[in-house]
């Protein structure tokens, strides 16, 4: 007889083993999928804070002395098979003064000339450039990522958007 009243009990536990770890697998890719879904969304774009930017006297007075060269790419695919380009260009100061904060736009543009993908970034300061002194010139690297490889790219876009000066 107790072999036969065993039987009962086990059904409901081992449906409230189902249930559970039913509930810990929902529970457990609920927070997998928050945790990816944190780390692939976009960032806000850096910002330079405190920057001279268009519209203020002194971006008139200075963004025509800080000069630069025509952009270059090169074009690659990620490790996660994902597609990006790499603008380069070369940044001159000719304003007189240090150039301490130096904030900057690069895109991709297609045929009408509109950007598929930009990025903005601060490229002064960074650990590798502190300043840029005054008739010195800097290299600058703004990796462009999010293409698709059938994308119409057709030209290549990078501006200064703000600057600090000491």
């Amino acid at each position: 007889m107790a072999t036969e009243h065993s039987f009962p009990e086990e059904k409901p536990r081992r449906t409230l083993i189902i249930v559970v770890a039913v509930i810990a697998a929902v529970v457990i890719g609920g927070f997998f999928y928050l945790l990816m879904r944190t780390t692939s969304a976009p960032n806000a774009p850096a910002t330079l804070q405190g920057a001279i930017r268009q519209g203020s006297p002194e971006w008139d007075q200075y963004k025509s002395k800080i000069l630069i060269d025509r952009p270059e790419a090169t074009q690659s695919t990620t490790a996660l098979g994902g597609f990006q380009m790499t603008l380069e260009t070369t940044v001159r100061n000719f304003t007189g003064k240090t150039i301490s904060g130096l904030e900057m736009r690069a895109a991709v543009l297609n045929s009408q000339g509109l950007a598929l993908k930009d990025r903005t970034m601060v490229v002064i300061p960074t650990a590798k450039q502190g300043e840029l002194l005054p008739t010195k010139t800097m290299h600058v690297i703004i990796n462009v990522t999010g293409l698709r490889e059938n994308d119409d790219r057709k030209g290549l876009f990078m501006d200064v958007t703000g600057f600090k000066l000491q």
